[in-house]
């Protein structure tokens, strides 16, 4: 769960630890005067040789240079295995 931080006018800054879904706070809940929701710092961070490192990051200066997997075409035929060779097949 996160912990989203509120303003009180008379109490100061407090954080609650509330689900996403949950609608925010609008009284304070230990003197009921009405709170502002903070926005805050998050503690995230990536560090070390992770996902984003090895996975995302564009290794060089040049735009485009990232791997990149290509397909051959599979060769097409025009006859058809299910008519026999036939060139004048219906089925498709």
């Amino acid at each position: 769960m996160p912990i989203y931080e509120y303003e009180c006018p008379k109490c100061g800054v407090f954080e609650v630890m509330q689900k996403i879904t949950d609608p925010p706070l609008k009284k304070c809940p230990t003197c009921k005067s009405r709170v502002r929701k903070l926005v805050s710092l998050s503690s995230f961070q990536l560090k070390g040789s992770g996902w984003y490192a090895t996975d995302y990051a564009n290794k060089g200066n040049g735009r485009g240079k990232g791997k990149k997997q290509s397909r051959k075409a599979e060769p097409t035929s025009s006859s058809c295995s299910a008519c026999s060779g036939s060139t004048s097949c219906e089925i498709k």
